[in-house]
């Protein structure tokens, strides 16, 4: 089977400037279920995350805050987003999504959230348009479980998954391992347990080689038991934010890299999608529907 979390609520009320990369959320199933590549039976819609979960890598202070509505103006601001009970309930939602995707790829091998790689949320405070960190929510979910022992996260945003570093940044049972501009956000960077930057201009050629050395040696000596894989599309020469020269082929082929050798090693693969802000709507779409084509074809659904 083939997993999809999919969280139908994601029309909630936003700033006008906020609402264009929301549509995402909305078009990527959409196309996907238009062309065939999926079916209504491989979407599944997750419940809200309950605190259990979220307090084993977040403050209870700051849950409460998000809850509550209580978030300072300066921490709205920090977030980039203004508070709202809907958008709390979205988050809440996503966390569970990349929960739910766990259990689903252990069975199966794959399994994908349409929204979540939240990563720049940090155990006490959110940032950079993340609220809750999703992926340090479901891997220390699945070590309190015992469901997993060693946990590889693959953050292949252009911008440093740099909550999630400082997150687990004394946890030995999760390798952070982050590829991203170097001279993007965020400008403080937090140290992973391998930063990869990338210099501006990177081109599709660079940057395939660096990602396939990188796996080539962390997968052996990780040996892990899951990876979370962040699969942002604000690579592309036409982010409007990446600084990075990488085209619709060369971001595709990066996704194939990836669960081509998760596929080989029958290593189970949690993805989520993470940012993407090209200016064409049409764009980002095509390009994250690239890695669920690309997750279809690789491991054979």
């Amino acid at each position: 089977m083939f997993y999809i979390a999919f969280d139908p609520v994601y029309n909630h009320p936003l700033p006008e400037g906020h609402r264009f990369p929301m549509l995402k959320y909305e078009l990527i199933p959409g196309q996907l279920l238009y062309e065939g590549t999926i079916t209504a039976e491989h979407l599944f819609q997750p419940q809200v995350c309950p605190d259990e979960w979220i307090l084993l890598t977040h403050d209870k202070d700051y849950l409460n805050k998000l809850k509550n509505q209580t978030l300072s103006a300066r921490e709205q601001r920090q977030i980039g987003f203004p508070q709202s009970k809907e958008l709390t309930h979205r988050e809440l939602v996503i966390m569970q999504g990349t929960i739910d995707c766990c259990h689903a790829a252990l069975q199966s091998g794959i399994a994908l959230n349409v929204a979540g790689g939240t990563h720049h949320a940090f155990r006490d405070r959110g940032e950079g348009f993340c609220l809750l960190n999703d992926f340090a929510i479901a891997a220390n979910y699945l070590l309190h479980r015992r469901l997993a022992q060693k946990i590889l996260i693959v953050d292949l945003d252009v911008h440093q998954g740099n909550g999630t570093a400082k997150i687990f940044e004394q946890e030995d049972r999760v390798f952070t391992f982050s590829m991203h501009g170097a001279h993007n956000y965020p400008f403080k960077k937090e140290k992973s347990d391998l930063d990869v930057p990338l210099e501006d201009n990177t081109e599709d050629g660079t940057y395939l080689r660096i990602l396939n050395q990188s796996l080539e040696q962390l997968l052996p000596d990780v040996n892990p038991d899951i990876v979370f894989y962040l699969s942002g599309v604000d690579v592309l020469e036409t982010d409007k934010f990446g600084k990075l020269r990488i085209t619709p082929e060369g971001c595709k082929q990066r996704d194939q890299i990836v669960f081509e050798r998760l596929y080989a090693q029958r290593i189970p693969c949690v993805v989520a999608m993470g940012g993407g802000y090209s200016e064409d709507i049409k764009i980002i779409t095509e390009a994250h529907c690239n890695t669920f084509r690309v997750a279809k074809s690789v491991y054979g659904y």
